[in-house]
């Protein structure tokens, strides 16, 4: 392996990485000290309490269609109807 070549050149313009410069960076975990870690964003979205279950439901046609049509955001409102019912039938 020959001489790396620097990542700027006089003018503090980055020139541009190849595969060989990938291969020798390093994970943030790795450089960074553990104070500024804690204090980062994570990614992904944030842990909860207690998490959504992942289930299998059939749905009748006109009943998830209904819900598609509404957009975005429909799997959250079949939970919301889902709850209104466990409240008006307490018992169930």
């Amino acid at each position: 392996m020959g001489k790396r070549l620097p990542l700027t050149d006089e003018n503090g313009e980055v020139r541009e990485l190849t595969a060989d410069d990938f291969k020798h960076f390093k994970s943030a975990s790795e450089v960074l000290p553990s104070e500024l870690l804690s204090v980062l964003p994570r990614r992904g979205r944030p842990p909860v309490a207690s998490p959504k279950k992942a289930v299998n439901i059939r749905l009748a046609p006109d009943i998830l269609s209904a819900f598609k049509s509404t957009g975005k955001g429909w799997q959250s409102r079949i939970n919301d109807a889902l709850r209104d019912w466990l409240k008006a039938h307490p018992q169930a």
